[in-house]
């Protein structure tokens, strides 16, 4: 019997009957070909999913009409029957696997990616959406002016029935076992029903009924071209979470309205891009926070409910299910983390899951938000088909691991289940590196969920973990391959006055609790006044001022940058810039800052007083601030025993906030990437890479011990010798 008995019993979707009730909920993953086609990374990332077990796989973001609208610049084409054998392929990836699976047609809309201009929508508008896949592009000294929209025609919107009706049929005809329309988070379905979004006066628009006059007119004419059979499903924006949006009441009487018009079952989501925090949900929502709409929504219609947003534990998930609040449960960002969720749940294997943590970096800011490929922060075998490929070495050799952060650790597990010997040094009493500050801000708890699963994994694998240890050059001269995964450090700019009064961010966010099972001690703290100056930017920056602010301090932040935290991930920063307003972002309500949080941008420190300081702006402006506390949230990488082993001659790789601060989805790609580079042969270019894969001649070449140079007369006496 499956551990978990509700999530893993088979449900009838319409004619189709599922295995479980596991659904990975669709995904962008823009992986596609240029023109829209399928890729054999499309095909590997799905046929993963349903290797891992998933029931149902709905196939994200595949858009009807290309020359209209891509939500993203390689997102999934289905407007051409030339599309069908590739879509054909992918079905098959997955059929193969036992689960059912489903393409999502979407358009954006307003929210294009391709076009970028003379985008169309439901109403006309200037769009000023920077954290959505098709914001306006603000080049390096340009201004934001906004992405005009222009509304659709009636001309243009009966068309585009026919359009999702002819790719629904080009679905069905690949061998798929059913479509959803993707009518949420404000793409184009999503601005019609939508009575925050839709301003029109005519048939589409002002009543529920007119503006839910376009989705259900796609649904109708999908019937008459594939059949009642074939099941429709509806992914809509439960509630809006804006003044002036859908609310429960709507929400609840779409359902029923799509019941009536035949739809097989709906898929439950919330928010719109004007409410990114209900929308894309960021490590602040806790577990399941959505699930009050499938249980409201259960209680109206037949048809089966979906509920996703921030799902992660299977006993959490097998709960709602034996209780009536939902039939079925969402996993997307889940099973980007961990594809084999299903089957791990299945086994009893849950502390090995790597639960989601909600962070929007690889699959969002550093992928999507840059037209990139999907990715994950915590797995870097997401979409990459090299780690598929996986294989053990024939030669183990001894890799030394510097650095116990994120990166060390991806590395030493990589290289470990390889079969290479790994040692890890790490100079603090505690495997973690940056992650270790991560339970002190409120909303970033779930980043725990990853720091100890990676360090279970490096104990289940009975690596050699050198702790309260920096070690040597000459001690790491024995190894084949040293990994300097050292991290950075804050440091002091140089500035005016008292120096030595600016406390380094990381004594800023000690732990008080030294003895908590956390933090086994070795960390100083500070203990700060009530008024803190912080000075810098980036994470440090950010995540002091949200511990600060919560505890109860007064936070001004000084950046030298334009616009501060630019480089963090969007979603986050807009939860957390509405916490230094003293409010919260949509669905939360978190106890509000006493002070609110100040932020001073293009401005420097000059001079530190005893109680105040002097900052600069960028015109020369001085003002003088009263002061307890001046923090410095600069930051540096460590490169010292870096340089010193590069020095020696030691063979050294440099990865992740050692190279430049960045975020923990480089940290966890770089080191995970030199686990799976380090080869038996050890071999290294002039760019301090490892060389791995090579072909056998010149690997011969490389290794083999070279003959002296002959002379004519010794190659002709060889040669006759030989002949003999």
């Amino acid at each position: 019997m499956p551990s978990f008995p509700h999530l893993f019993s088979p449900i009838q979707l319409g004619g189709l009957e599922l295995p479980n009730r596991v659904v990975h909920v669709p995904t962008d993953i823009s992986s596609s070909h240029a023109d829209g086609e399928v890729s054999e990374r499309d095909i590997h990332h799905h046929a993963d999913i349903a290797r891992g077990g998933a029931g149902f796989i709905i196939v994200g973001a595949t858009t009807p009409d290309m020359r209209t609208g891509r939500p993203t610049v390689t997102c999934l084409v289905a407007d051409g029957d030339n599309y069908i054998p590739g879509l054909a392929r992918l079905a098959e990836s997955m059929h193969r696997y036992g689960a059912k699976c489903a393409v999502q047609l979407q358009h954006p809309g307003r929210q294009c990616a391709i076009p970028r201009y003379n985008t169309l929508g439901a109403t006309d508008r200037v769009l000023k959406l920077p954290w959505s896949a098709g914001h306006e592009i603000i080049y390096e000294n340009a201004e934001e002016k906004g992405k005009e929209i222009r509304a659709a025609s009636i001309a243009e919107i009966l068309e585009l029935v026919d359009l999702f009706s002819e790719a629904a049929w080009r679905v069905k005809q690949a061998g798929f076992d059913a479509v959803e329309l993707h009518a949420a988070h404000g793409y184009l379905l999503s601005e019609f029903m939508s009575p925050f979004l839709n301003q029109r006066n005519d048939r589409f628009g002002g009543s529920l009924e007119n503006r839910m006059r376009f989705p259900l007119a796609v649904v109708d004419s999908i019937q008459k071209k594939c059949g009642k059979g074939f099941p429709v499903l509806v992914r809509y924006s439960f509630d809006e979470w804006c003044e002036g949006g859908r609310g429960l009441e709507e929400g609840i009487e779409i359902a029923r309205m799509l019941e009536r018009a035949g739809c097989a079952a709906v898929d439950l989501s919330m928010g719109m891009q004007e409410s990114p925090g209900a929308g894309f949900d960021p490590m602040q929502y806790p577990q399941g926070w959505a699930t009050y709409a499938a249980e409201a929504t259960k209680k109206a219609v037949r048809i089966p409910v979906i509920t996703s947003h921030s799902l992660r534990d299977p006993e959490y998930c097998d709960r709602i299910i034996a209780e009536g609040k939902t039939d079925l449960v969402g996993l997307a960002r889940q099973l980007l983390a961990d594809p084999y969720w299903p089957v791990k749940a299945q086994y009893g294997r849950v502390k090995s899951i790597r639960k989601c943590i909600s962070c929007l970096g690889g699959c969002w800011q550093e992928s999507l938000m840059a037209k990139h490929e999907i990715a994950c922060s915590i797995n870097a075998a997401c979409g990459n088909p090299a780690y598929a490929d996986m294989q053990r070495t024939t030669k183990a050799v001894r890799v030394a691991v510097v650095g116990g952060g994120p990166a060390g650790m991806e590395a030493a597990r990589i290289a470990t289940e390889r079969g290479h010997t790994v040692t890890l040094f790490e100079k603090a009493g505690e495997l973690g590196g940056a992650l270790l500050y991560c339970c002190l801000v409120p909303g970033k708890e779930k980043m725990r969920w990853y720091l100890d699963w990676i360090r279970n994994q490096l104990l289940d694998l009975h690596i050699e973990i050198r702790l309260n240890h920096a070690p040597t050059v000459d001690e790491l001269r024995g190894f084949d391959v040293v990994l300097n995964a050292t991290g950075a450090i804050s440091y002091v700019p140089e500035v005016l006055g008292q120096r030595d009064r600016v406390v380094p961010f990381e004594e800023a966010m000690a732990c008080p609790k030294i003895a908590c099972e956390c933090h086994p001690g070795a960390r100083k703290l500070h203990k700060l006044g009530s008024h803190v100056l912080l000075w810098g930017d980036h994470y440090a920056a950010a995540d002091t001022a949200a511990f600060l602010g919560s505890i109860g301090k007064q936070v001004t932040i000084v950046t030298e940058k334009h616009e501060f935290a630019a480089e963090c991930e969007v979603i986050h920063m807009y939860v957390l810039r509405k916490r230094f307003a003293q409010g919260d972002a949509e669905a939360l309500s978190s106890r509000p800052f006493r002070h609110p949080v100040t932020v001073i941008t293009n401005a420097t420190v000059r001079e530190v007083r005893e109680g105040e300081v002097v900052i600069e702006d960028h015109d020369f402006g001085r003002t003088t601030l009263q002061v307890s506390d001046v923090v410095s949230c600069h930051t540096r990488p460590v490169v010292d025993l870096l340089g010193e082993l590069q020095a020696a001659g030691v063979h050294v790789i440099n990865v992740g906030d050692s190279v430049r601060p960045r975020n923990l989805y480089y940290a966890v790609k770089e080191g995970s990437a030199f686990g799976l580079a380090v080869d038996e042969h050890m071999l290294f270019n002039p760019n301090h890479a490892i060389l791995n894969e090579l072909p056998i001649d010149v690997l011969a070449q490389l290794t083999r011990e070279e003959a002296p140079a002959y002379s004519h007369q010794q190659i002709v006496a060889l040669t006759a010798r030989r002949d003999g």
